[in-house]
């Protein structure tokens, strides 16, 4: 009799299905592995599917040495995954994990395909490698826990002057802490000692939700409060502003300016509102503080920051029409869901044009408004330079500008205004721009208030066809004894920047740009980068595919290699994707930088992740029915590229942000796919690096794993830094607020948020008592939950 081959007995099943299972992983491996192979890819997959075809036959049949040669496929597995990819956890995952449980299985299989009278000590001892295999695969995870290295923090040093008119300390009087944009707080009650302390005083519901489930697709709850004195100001995304009681959230006032859900762009929200003071005003009149922000229909209101009344002097009873000027906008294309920069008594703001409907999009002009009268000091349309303000009798002001829709800093002492611009109309196809377009896109703009003219200019990406456009503030600074401004990019790169003359004061080079794609002659043949420092990781390749298994991990592979890749500025094509990389959404987006002026330290949280894009034929785009939203009404909400239009240019775009496969929701790109940083101002020398955010709320087909492993999330919305050194930050999509110790980057507390926290937190003191303040509205384009909720927090 064969020893090697069992009776027939008590276990027949297991092994049969086992066998089956294994044998058809391995045909899918075998199928997949060979196209990748022809592709030029890895040839792992091939082999290891031939493996497991053979393995799985045998198990199918009972037989042991089926088991045994799935054990040794599982050693070479090993030594290939540490060959490729080294000690790193997340990069191991999709190689070893799924693997690993075929394994166990099959180890403890195997005990019942021998007839040996001693099978039962096969028995244990599969059972002991199990436990040892589980007990080693745990360990290693706990390696993935917060404990970044890190450096020395410089040492403290003389405080930064800020150029702002109010400052920050028992108030937080601007969206940026102040319009210096730095985002840090002289407060110190809280700290890295007692943080941990640290309790919800008080939870406020501001009652605006979304009116119907297709609503609910295109709320962003972005809101960064402003307090001043004994009021706190919160908007909703439906631009509703409420005056709360900062020491106990009662509300005292409540202003709702109307504002229709045919007006909602992509994403309903708002960032916040303006404080202003009327010089000379007597103490007591109506509007002598009021309160100055934009509404997503594009109206900009004043109202009394004291009673929520309309400040009946400014524009029509309150109000003013930014579209004046601008020619047909249909509802939704024109918004301003950023708050105004003050400088020297005039309102400046630009707004928000709906991306990738039209390359003839209304107008980005820009526009300086009186604070106390509303009556419009003048406009910036750069393609008509010569017009102050609005345009002659019968014109408009030039359609399908690039546009300011984020937020600006100011300096009261130089009266100029810092303009993070973005791109021309259809950010994807570039031939029909202007030359005035492509000169002032992607730029950072500096505008005098009072001429309403450019002073200087940074531009940080040539003829941008990868809507790098910048999101974030710049931030006021001094370096080295100058004048400066810092200032991060999508693309991740962090600039230095004489904010006099745009003179760049940190090294900057010239990377060699790729060509090609559908308009070769468009393409710069070099791009600008940062030699000081820069967010971004170093190009992709293949091994950095990734899946929750070596079977969605060989597809995003196969993607990888079908794919136009050339590394950083890759040019979208036409016949198939492209990787873009990193993708839209940062690098840096609008939560911008913090900065500790006394230690001279920049936190950044950022994102690391590619996008999959295509442009789509314009007759392939007919058939799909992609047409302009005020052809389609029903394309509001989703991503941004999603299936755009582009009308007016031969080409629709087709983004797949962060690169997901269609069945499992998974990222093709390892994690982590965000981070947060801490930089040394005066060298440009990190600190300490981190992900940002836990994989709590990820997992695959959208089912949340309630692992705490910090995966790194997508992350929107920024930080606040204190002189208690402490950094507050939310904007992960694991639905935390979390607060991380400044000299090491750990974590020290944190607190499950009823939604999602893409806003920046803000902190300020009342009666002596110091309160940390977050507005978790959650974002559709994030997935996280929506909510209405306004969260304070205090040491009891």
């Amino acid at each position: 009799m064969d020893a090697s081959r069992p009776t027939r007995s008590a276990w027949p099943l297991p092994p049969l299905i086992l066998g089956a299972v294994i044998a058809l992983i391995g045909l899918v491996l075998t199928i997949g592995g060979a196209w990748l192979a022809i592709l030029g890819g890895s040839a792992y997959y091939l082999l290891a599917g031939l493996g497991m075809i053979v393995s799985g036959a045998l198990l199918f049949r009972r037989r042991i040495i089926g088991g045994w040669l799935y054990c040794a496929i599982f050693v070479l597995t090993i030594i290939w995954a540490f060959a490729e990819v080294g000690p790193n956890n997340w990069a191991l995952v999709p190689r070893v994990i799924a693997p690993l449980v075929l394994l166990i299985a099959v180890l403890l299989v195997m005990p019942t395909l021998s007839a040996r009278r001693g099978r039962w000590k096969l028995g244990l001892g599969a059972s002991g490698g199990v436990l040892a295999l589980t007990a080693v695969t745990a360990l290693a995870f706990a390696q993935m826990a917060d404990t970044p290295p890190a450096f020395d923090l410089p040492a403290l040093g003389a405080e930064m002057g800020d150029p702002s008119l109010a400052a920050t300390g028992d108030d937080w009087p601007a969206y940026g802490g102040s319009d210096s944009a730095r985002r840090f707080s002289p407060l110190g009650q809280i700290t890295a000692a007692n943080v941990k302390d640290l309790k919800r005083a008080w939870l406020v519901h501001t009652g605006d939700m979304p009116s119907s489930p297709k609503i609910a697709k295109t709320y962003g709850g972005e809101n960064t409060p402003l307090k001043v004195g004994n009021m706190l100001y919160v908007c909703t995304p439906k631009n509703i502003v409420l005056a709360l009681n900062p020491a106990s959230g009662k509300q005292i006032w409540r202003f709702d300016p109307k504002v229709s859900d045919d007006a909602i762009p992509y994403t309903a929200a708002c960032r916040g509102v303006s404080y202003y003071a009327v010089p000379n005003a007597p103490a007591g009149q109506p509007c002598a503080a009021r309160l100055i922000f934009g509404t997503l229909d594009a109206r900009l209101f004043a109202i009394d920051a004291r009673t929520g009344a309309r400040c009946t002097a400014f524009g029509a009873n309150g109000e003013v029409d930014t579209k004046i000027g601008m020619g047909n906008t249909p509802p939704g294309y024109v918004s301003i869901n950023s708050p105004p920069t003050i400088v020297r008594g005039v309102a400046v703001t630009g707004h928000q044009v709906l991306d990738g409907q039209d390359r003839w999009a209304p107008s980005g002009v820009i526009r300086g408004y009186d604070a106390v009268t509303g009556k419009l000091r003048w406009a910036w349309d750069m393609m008509h330079p010569e017009w102050n303000g609005y345009p002659p009798t019968g014109q408009i002001w030039e359609r399908g500008t690039p546009n300011m829709w984020t937020i600006a800093s100011g300096d009261e002492q130089l009266g100029l205004v810092y303009l993070p611009m973005g791109n021309a109309a259809a950010d994807y196809y570039s031939s029909l721009r202007r030359p005035l377009e492509k000169e002032f896109a992607t730029s950072l703009v500096a505008l005098d208030v009072t001429t309403g003219k450019p002073r200087w200019k940074f531009q940080a990406v040539r003829n941008d066809v990868w809507d790098y456009d910048f999101g974030a503030q710049a931030s006021l600074v001094d370096y080295r004894g100058t004048p400066a401004l810092v200032l991060p990019s999508k693309q991740g790169d962090i600039y230095v920047l004489d904010r006099r003359t745009g003179k760049p004061l940190t090294p900057i080079g010239e990377l060699k740009a790729p060509g090609g794609g559908v308009e070769p002659d468009q393409r710069a043949k070099t791009q600008r980068v940062s030699l000081w420092h820069t967010l971004r990781k170093p190009a992709l390749t293949e091994r950095d595919m990734w899946g929750m298994s070596p079977i969605d991990q060989m597809v995003c592979r196969i993607q990888f290699r079908k794919a136009s890749y050339k590394g950083f500025f890759t040019p979208p094509e036409s016949e198939r994707r492209s990787i873009e990389y990193p993708g839209y959404n940062g690098g840096t987006d609008w939560g911008g930088v913090a900065i500790d002026p006394r230690r001279g330290v920049i936190v950044a949280n950022y994102n690391d992740m590619p996008n999959y894009v295509r442009l789509v034929p314009r007759a392939e785009a007919n058939k799909k029915g992609w047409a302009p939203r005020d052809q389609a009404r029903g394309n509001i909400g989703g991503a941004e590229g999603a299936g755009d239009p582009q009308a007016h240019t031969p080409y629709a775009i087709d983004v797949n942000a962060g690169w997901r496969l269609p069945f499992t929701g998974m990222l093709c790109k390892q994690p982590p796919y965000g981070g947060i940083r801490a930089i040394d101002m005066k060298s440009g020398r990190t600190i300490w690096d981190r992900p940002l955010g836990t994989a709590r709320t990820n997992g695959p087909f959208g089912i949340p794993s309630m692992l705490p492993f910090n995966i790194g999330t997508p992350n929107n919305g920024g930080s606040v830094v204190t002189a208690g050194g402490v950094i507050f930050v939310a904007a992960a999509t694991d639905n935390l607020i979390r607060a991380i110790d400044l000299k090491t980057g750990k974590t020290l507390w944190s607190d499950v948020l009823p939604a999602g926290g893409q806003a920046t937190p803000m902190t300020y003191s009342v009666n002596g008592k110091q309160y940390l303040v977050i507005v978790p509205g959650g974002h559709h384009f994030m997935e996280t939950p929506i909510g209405d909720e306004v969260i304070a927090y205090a040491l009891p």
